[in-house]
């Protein structure tokens, strides 16, 4: 799935949207176009995820959660680009960190590194659903980048038709955020 170079970090890119034109898919992609040298960034997509059950994990995990496991435990980081719905974190996402959580003190996500990003029309660009992920996050000890911050507000005049993020501004941040996730990523890190 990655690059196999030692000296590149290799980062597994989730965007906390179904939709096809979210701004969120948008903003991964620049993240992915973006990235530092020494950062490798693999999108994976979750809706192929089923919702949750605890009965259904009893006989093993679905396909696509397995997949989503595999891709988590093969990254040395996390990149995820969330939404902001009803000042909270979208189900999808959340649904997605509920698989990947378990086994509870064994899962893929333990002490994984995290940078969270996010857009939104609104004016608050994702603050409240990027403070309840690190709440979500804390459970399986996941050390999450704090600043440098991306919270892209108003993102319906950040993104041209295509989905390409235009604004000068927001791509500072986003370049800032990803050499320090990249660097830090490194430090925190348990890949050896």
């Amino acid at each position: 799935m990655y690059d196999r170079d030692p000296d590149r970090l290799r980062a597994l890119g989730v965007a906390g949207s179904l939709r096809t034109g979210s701004y969120n898919r948008a903003l991964l992609r620049a993240a992915v176009e973006l990235s530092p040298p020494a950062m490798t960034i693999e999108p994976f997509e979750l809706d192929h995820i089923p919702l949750f059950n605890y009965d259904v994990e009893q006989r093993g995990d679905p396909e696509p959660v397995a997949r989503f496991k595999h891709a988590i435990a093969d990254a040395d980081a996390l990149l995820i680009a969330t939404p902001e719905y009803q000042q909270g974190v979208p189900g999808v996402l959340k649904n997605a960190l509920d698989w990947a959580s378990r086994p509870p003190g064994k899962s893929v996500l333990q002490d994984k590194p995290v940078a969270i990003i996010g857009a939104s029309p609104g004016m608050t660009g994702t603050a409240r659903a990027q403070t309840q992920l690190r709440q979500t996050l804390a459970y399986n000890n996941c050390p999450t980048l704090m600043r440098p911050e991306v919270l892209v507000a108003r993102a319906h005049e950040k993104f041209d038709a295509e989905g390409r993020l235009t604004d000068e501004d927001a791509i500072k941040f986003l370049r800032e955020l990803l050499v320090a996730f990249s660097d830090w990523s490194v430090r925190v890190s348990t890949r050896g």
